[in-house]
């Protein structure tokens, strides 16, 4: 038998009970890990560390986050299906890829879809965005807030595009995806799928003429100085989800629920603006560089072309004809 002074055994005592207080601090707090594909000064990355950096202040630590950027936890495609099973608590995704899982999201990918960025917001801010929201949570995946990808547009090597018909007869590269292929063949022009990473050296030596993207890729990949011609068609817009793993948020008190949920918003909105300021900048630089952008006058050319590559959609995905002319009919 152990016997010990009623001052030192009292100390012990509380000694013991802070190290057990403290241990239950640590043993009751929750970090998850977030997924991320881009560098840590990008947009994407600084608006994800504010979403972190708010839930940990909102919920006194309870709730914490790191995130895993340059793509560390494996690629894009993994990655959803990590998020899926919950072995990725978050991480923001191109709405693009989820279409593989998630057929809700694969309307966001039809050429023309939405006629700008701003009516892009206004959907996906409500109903459209509620009901692509709720195809995701069907598959295990609830979205936080709607980031910003930009606007694709055209560029090439030998003239501006303003019209379906100066598309013809040109080789542009296009992403590993049918409708896109589809847009590019609607207006009689030659469709190449290829790895992004050989398109610089592609378009220097012919093997095609162009390709599409947004400004900022545009740019930082020295894409403009072998294609000088960048012509605003904004053909795809498509969203971006800032989306945490349903198995994850279920684990969550319905307090700290609302506190991500309301951190995913706030951090949606500034990465928009550091978007929209980063999307700017690349535009002056490449004018700079001696680019010639050309805005376009008229989309409805562009948009009645597209009319095979909707009834092709449609025809394969018929219970998505609602939420397709949702966003079509929204003024």
């Amino acid at each position: 038998m152990t016997f010990c002074l009623p001052l030192k055994c009292i100390a012990t005592a509380v000694t013991i009970s802070t190290a057990l207080t403290a241990f239950a601090g640590v043993a009751s707090a929750t970090e998850l890990r977030g997924w991320n594909i881009h560098v840590d000064d990008y947009p994407v990355s600084i608006a994800m560390e504010s979403f972190a950096a708010e839930v940990a202040e909102k919920t006194g630590g309870e709730v914490t986050a790191k995130i895993y950027h340059n793509g560390v936890l494996g690629d894009q495609p993994d990655a959803i299906e990590q998020i899926r099973l919950g072995v990725i608590d978050f991480g923001e995704f191109s709405l693009g890829p989820m279409g593989q899982s998630v057929p809700e999201a694969n309307v966001v990918s039809l050429p023309f879809i939405f006629p700008s960025i701003p009516k892009m917001y206004e959907l996906m801010d409500g109903a459209v965005g509620d009901a692509i929201g709720e195809g995701l949570k069907a598959k295990g995946i609830v979205p936080l807030g709607w980031y910003d990808a930009g606007a694709r547009s055209f560029y090439n090597s030998v003239h501006p595009i303003n019209t379906p018909t100066d598309v013809e007869g040109l080789k542009i590269r296009v992403m590993s995806n049918d409708l896109f292929v589809k847009m590019v063949e609607s207006m009689d022009g030659n469709a190449t799928p290829m790895a992004f990473g050989e398109v610089y050296q592609s378009i220097k030596t012919g093997v095609v003429d162009g390709a599409e993207n947004n400004p900022p890729s545009y740019e930082s990949t020295n894409h403009f100085e072998v294609a000088k011609y960048y012509s605003m068609t904004e053909h795809l817009i498509i969203p971006e989800c800032l989306c945490m793993s349903l198995k994850s948020w279920e684990k969550l008190t319905a307090e700290q629920q609302s506190v991500v949920m309301e951190a995913g918003r706030t951090s949606a909105n500034l990465q928009r603006e550091l978007w929209a300021k980063r999307e700017a900048a690349s535009l002056e630089k490449v004018k700079a560089g001696g680019t010639e952008v050309n805005m376009i006058a008229d989309k409805a050319p562009f948009q009645t072309a597209m009319a095979p590559v909707y009834d092709s959609f449609l025809a394969a995905n018929p219970g998505l004809t609602d939420l397709v002319n949702m966003i079509r009919d929204a003024k």
